[in-house]
């Protein structure tokens, strides 16, 4: 059987990362099931994009998983498969694909290592930061394996900064909450991308597991150390 896109996103973040256990687009949900999860979920789950959503809820000691994709988007990412060619096409719409997978798998490495309070505003914006971090890691991939012998430019990075980093607006959410998380983990991930791009393949790659594991606080202080350094004058 031909692999999904998913499941090769999927088996991209196990390799990175760690083996989650499960199948992942098990948890694929209906338009149905999302309409009640959000309405469950409170008011400022109407500002949240209607492309795409996972919902995370805990009972009897365990962890259920809702992952959802609008048919629009579904509908694009056939019609112009980023493995046939990464562009404006379909770019928006691999990164809310990839984002949700990667939502999903690092909740439950997280919920397997123990970290139990799955709604706390740390929990939910450490997923966020690290799903910015690993999108942008996955559209280099994306993008590395068409140029094959030819190194991927400045230009290509600032493309992809552009979708991911600067064509999204924050401010935009009416929510407060919405609105801090957005723009915090916004920032903190383009900054800490930048880092990586300073990094060779094998040290990338142990930095971003180290960084995993971290939690957000601790991811915070990671980057804001690297932004420091950065600002600090180098020796005569």
């Amino acid at each position: 059987m031909t692999p999904t896109l998913f499941s090769e996103i999927q088996r991209l973040f196990e390799r990175t990362y760690a083996q989650v256990g499960i199948n992942l687009e098990d948890c694929l949900i209906s338009r149905q099931r999302c309409g009640q999860l959000s309405r469950l979920a409170g008011a400022s789950a109407r500002e949240l994009s209607e492309l795409a959503r996972t919902f995370l809820r805990k009972s009897n000691g365990q962890l259920y998983i809702g992952i959802y994709y609008s048919q629009w988007l579904i509908e694009q990412l056939e019609k112009n498969d980023p493995r046939a060619g990464l562009s404006e096409t379909n770019i928006t719409e691999l990164i809310a694909f990839v984002e949700e997978i990667n939502h999903a798998l690092h909740a439950a490495l997280q919920f397997q290592r123990g970290v139990q309070c799955i709604h706390t505003e740390e929990f939910i914006r450490n997923l966020e930061l690290q799903a910015q971090v690993d999108t942008y890691l996955v559209l280099l991939l994306f993008i590395g394996f068409f140029r094959k012998a030819q190194k991927i430019s400045r230009t290509d990075r600032r493309w992809l900064r552009f979708h991911l980093f600067s064509r999204h607006h924050p401010l935009a959410y009416a929510d407060p909450n919405l609105r801090g998380r957005y723009l915090e983990t916004n920032e903190l991930a383009e900054h800490y991308t930048r880092c990586l791009d300073a990094l060779n393949g094998a040290r990338r790659v142990e930095e971003i597991r180290i960084f995993h594991a971290l939690d957000y606080h601790q991811k915070k202080e990671r980057i804001l150390a690297l932004k420091d350094q950065e600002r600090a004058p180098s020796p005569e």
